[in-house]
């Protein structure tokens, strides 16, 4: 599953993003950190971050720096 959502993000990433206006008001870029997420977690785990983070994404969070926690369960 974490396989089909790194590549629906590429495909958003190459071929949706770019049309859009730039709006993410974090670093890394909301796609960036769901790729990171499926690249780091399993797949409920990542969806959770990345849809918590999706959500942080407007005027009444603050904007800046959000790397992604690291993962517990990984050496």
């Amino acid at each position: 599953m974490n396989r089909l959502a790194i590549f629906l993000i590429r495909i958003y990433k190459r071929w949706i993003s770019p049309i859009l206006p730039p709006s993410c008001r974090f670093h890394p870029s909301c796609s960036e950190y769901a790729m990171q997420a499926f690249q780091e977690y399993d797949f409920l785990s990542a969806t959770y971050l990345s849809t918590k983070r999706i959500l942080k994404c407007n005027p009444l969070f603050a904007a800046g720096d959000d790397p992604l926690p690291p993962n517990p369960r990984r050496n």
